[in-house]
């Protein structure tokens, strides 16, 4: 798609990309621009369009999945959404990040299969509900979560890890060893890996954090840091 772009003078795109293939992406030299973009300021999943042009649009439409009795209804999840629309028949590839927002869910996908989900998603779970384009991107989507202090004994990914996700040290390092940690897109390998200012760390299958800061020290002299977590 890069070579394709570069030599023809027109934009390409990918499908949406995990943030392994973002994080091998990033290993890699494009002869072309490649810019990533999920359809929100903050998004997981992306598209990479390849251009070198500054004027393009990424193929992304934000479709509001929400109940038709919010009172009756479900508590729905992520999981819930996705499975719905796997059982659609649709890929994962062609959906992004699936956002829930006081029980409605925000679906990103590509935008030739919008119209497919608005006409046929008609059930999540047990709940009956109405798609629709949104207007516009809730602005929640693109605002930075709190920040939470948490105590850590130092500055590991392993140690922050377990502080932030509440799971042993050793479970951290097994995280780690599966290859399922993520520092700013790029896969990491080592438990020992220090954290600095602004880092986006992804666990997989946990979330997403951004880790903000040290913010002072206990009489134990331990670390007291300041961190974002995507909830």
């Amino acid at each position: 798609l890069s070579n394709r772009a570069f030599e023809r003078g027109y934009t390409t795109y990918t499908d949406f990309l995990n943030i392994q293939e973002i994080s091998i992406l990033s290993s890699i030299k494009t002869n072309s621009v490649a810019t990533l973009y999920g359809g929100y300021t903050n998004a997981e999943r992306c598209i990479c369009a390849f251009s070198d042009s500054e004027v393009f649009t990424h193929p992304i439409t934000c479709i509001k999945a929400e109940p038709l009795n919010q009172k009756f209804s479900d508590k729905l999840t992520h999981r819930d959404f996705l499975g719905a629309l796997m059982n659609l028949g649709i890929e994962r590839e062609m959906i992004g990040d699936i956002k829930i927002i006081d029980n409605v869910g925000y679906i990103f996908c590509i935008d030739r299969i919008s119209n497919y989900i608005v006409e046929n998603l008609s059930s999540v779970k047990h709940t009956s509900i109405k798609c629709t384009v949104a207007d516009a991107v809730p602005q929640i989507l693109n605002e930075l979560p709190e920040e939470t202090e948490f105590i850590v004994s130092s500055l590991r990914i392993d140690t922050v890890l377990s502080a932030v996700y509440k799971m042993s040290r050793s479970s951290a390092s097994q995280l780690i060893n599966q290859q399922r940690v993520f520092i700013n897109s790029n896969i990491i390998y080592k438990d020992s890996v220090l954290l600095k200012d602004g880092d986006v760390v992804s666990a997989r299958g946990y979330g997403k954090f951004i880790y903000s800061k040290a913010v002072n020290e206990t009489k134990k002299h331990k670390i007291v840091v300041a961190i974002r977590v995507y909830r």
